[in-house]
């Protein structure tokens, strides 16, 4: 999903170069915003299929009117009263915080929703796919292997946990201690200390993230690499994850969960739906402990910082996945499961709000009814 970090989006484009088989796949780039710049360093790539998409209803194409910022609309922090006074739009229908619609924050769960819609409904090459759809987003870095990565864990959750229905190969944490020795008295303590960053990694949104201090789990980077099964959750695998359609056809099951969640965040709309299935489990997740996505955008949508230095930032990434390399390419995994926590295993009962607006659930509704894009018959 690309906005408009055309800096990241470089750096994220060069490590897919660098990718093992990625000549096999095909990488769909979705857009709400058209940028020039950004839409011919798109099509400078050469080594795979590559396909542009472009989110129809952002607010650049919609600047003064819904889905962007109607000049009717109700400002942001009006009281219901006060609304109703000004007889503006969707005055009777504030989120659960009191707050009316910001489009800037809507349009987020928009474009990934329309974005899901599009490639596993509507595109006539991808509609048939059956094999797993890896989500990055414009602020991410691969590592080489994470092809083999995902393939991998596909395999290992065929195996050992065909409950899984969620793969992920990305983490928010940014900190490892190396176990030098056996003595469990500091391992526990190192535990503690990654069990302590995990809990942190929960107000990343309400939080400006730490400084990165990249160092190297040696049992994580190993030739037996190990993986953790788990309940899902937002915060902690939304990121490099990957699911196939049967997993999209249940999630369109209970679209209704998904667009009338009060939560303007995708990932936690989709959490709520995952809580919530009837007669089902939550979703189960696999998840590689050595990383092979890694989130280089220290500044963007949740996170504002006045030193924005990318290249920084990147080459402590390039500096542990080169100090990783003789790792990579795992033959084989071995599994832990776990339940994930209480604070985890916690069940939302209220949303962050900016999901309030009827529209907006109106137009995430309806994204699901557009039908499948017709084949393009060419007779010479």
């Amino acid at each position: 999903m690309v906005h408009t970090r055309l800096t990241y989006l470089r750096h994220l484009i060069v490590s897919l170069a660098q990718a093992r088989d990625i000549d096999r796949t095909l990488l769909v780039f979705s857009h709400d915003y058209f940028d020039e710049e950004i839409n011919n360093l798109v099509r400078t790539i050469d080594f795979t299929k590559v396909m542009q998409i472009f989110y129809p209803y952002s607010i650049q194409t919609h600047p003064n009117e819904f889905p962007g910022m109607d000049p009717n609309d109700c400002p942001r922090d009006a009281k219901k009263e006060q609304a109703l006074k000004l007889q503006c739009n969707n005055a009777l229908h504030p989120d659960l915080h009191g707050h009316y619609r910001e489009a800037k924050y809507a349009q987020t769960k928009h474009h990934w929703w329309w974005k899901a819609n599009r490639i596993f409904n509507q595109l006539a090459c991808t509609n048939g796919h059956t094999g797993m759809v890896l989500f990055l987003e414009e602020d991410h870095y691969v590592a080489e292997d994470f092809i083999h990565m995902l393939n991998l864990l596909k395999s290992t959750a065929d195996k050992s946990c065909p409950n899984c229905e969620i793969l992920s190969l990305g983490t928010y944490l940014k900190t490892y201690q190396y176990h030098v020795n056996g003595d469990k008295r500091k391992k526990h303590q190192s535990l503690n200390y990654v069990q302590q960053v995990r809990a942190a990694s929960e107000q990343r949104r309400k939080n400006e993230p730490q400084s990165w201090n990249f160092q190297l789990y040696p049992n994580l980077y190993t030739h037996t690499q190990k993986v953790e099964i788990t309940p899902w959750h937002s915060s902690m695998h939304n990121m490099g994850f990957a699911f196939n359609r049967t997993v999209w056809n249940n999630i369109m099951e209970l679209k209704e969960k998904f667009c009338d969640y009060d939560d303007y965040n995708w990932d936690y709309s989709l959490l709520y739906l995952s809580q919530n299935r009837p007669q089902r489990e939550k979703f189960k997740v696999i998840v590689c402990k050595g990383p092979r996505v890694f989130h280089i955008g220290e500044c963007g949508f949740h996170h504002k910082k006045s030193d924005c230095n990318a290249s920084t930032v990147i080459s402590k990434v390039q500096k542990l996945l080169q100090n990783a390399k003789a790792y990579m390419y795992p033959s084989r995994v071995t599994a832990t499961v776990t339940s994930g926590g209480a604070k985890h295993n916690k069940k939302l009962v209220k949303g962050n709000g900016g999901w309030g607006d009827l529209r907006d659930r109106e137009l995430c509704s309806n994204m699901t009814l557009i039908g499948r894009q017709p084949r393009m018959m060419y007779y010479y």
